[in-house]
């Protein structure tokens, strides 16, 4: 598959680098992880099969050889040679046809997969690209080939309704209530956050009144995906997939697991609702 044209940032991403936390390696993966797993899905693949991950679209590929493909995501326009295709389903993309991609009209990151994954060497057991020490596949260019692997499986019909991105996002309590000012997970909850600008794959940025914690760091101990963490100014940074393995900011709250793919989707500018996590959560022990 040949790239012939990219937006703002287009990289290969899987599941991830699990396991190397202890090494200082960072996760990476996909940061709208279901959509990337409803692409490999829907065109057959195995669940950790690489995908395109797109942000703000713009992407132009042509075939070198007819595949089948599936687009998932932010909303955006899906064309093969000029005709209107659809999202979140499987589509030919006849040899010598080219794929292109619209801006989203909401959300920021869009995933292509193509029957039989993007096939570029792994590192440490992962395709993913790692934005903060940039092990793994560089970012995609114009002018790149991309190889394609081996069909695992057949494309499937999945039905798949539009993501909801103006959902809130749950918080489960963080592990250092006795550095905040008191109930710091409801004033978190009640507080409307705008997405800053620096935000990244490394971390996501809020913009808000500021919350009152110790002046003291903490020693560096281990990071969580989601972990809500807040600096001196008071203003709270959620660590995502590209975070470094270790951080010394005291945590307010942590995502709930099911909502952190919203967090790939938030647009700077935008508001961001949180609200406090009712009941258990999935793979965790009361």
């Amino acid at each position: 598959m040949s790239v012939l044209a990219t937006g703002p940032q287009v990289l290969v991403q899987d599941l991830g680098r699990i396991g190397y936390a202890r090494l200082g390696v960072p996760r990476a993966g996909a940061l709208d992880a279901p959509a990337a797993a409803l692409a490999n899905r829907l065109v057959g693949n195995r669940p950790d099969a690489a995908v395109l991950e797109v942000l703000l679209g713009g992407l132009v590929v042509a075939a070198d050889a007819g595949a089948w493909v599936a687009v998932t995501g932010a909303p955006v326009e899906v064309d093969v040679d000029g005709v209107a295709r659809g999202m979140r389903r499987a589509e030919w993309l006849p040899a010598g046809s080219r794929l292109a991609l619209g801006t989203p009209s909401a959300g920021l990151r869009c995933y292509v997969a193509v029957a039989g994954g993007v096939d570029v060497p792994p590192v440490l057991g992962s395709r993913s690209t790692d934005t903060l020490a940039w092990i793994g596949p560089g970012p995609v260019r114009a002018g790149d080939v991309l190889p394609v692997g081996a069909l695992a499986g057949v494309p499937a019909a999945v039905e798949a309704p539009p993501p909801d991105l103006t959902g809130p996002v749950r918080l489960l309590p963080g592990p250092h209530p006795e550095r905040f000012e008191p109930e710091v997970l409801r004033r978190l909850a009640d507080t409307s956050w705008e997405v800053g600008a620096g935000s990244d794959r490394i971390g996501l940025r809020l913009h808000g009144p500021v919350i009152g914690r110790s002046a003291e760091e903490l020693s560096s101990e281990g990071t969580v995906l989601g972990a809500v963490q807040v600096p001196l100014d008071g203003q709270p940074v959620v660590l995502l997939a590209d975070r470094g393995p270790t951080g010394g900011y005291p945590v307010a709250a942590v995502v709930h697991p099911q909502d952190l793919w919203r967090l790939g989707q938030a647009r700077p500018g935008e508001r961001l609702t949180l609200v406090a996590a009712t009941g258990s959560v999935p793979g965790r022990r009361r």
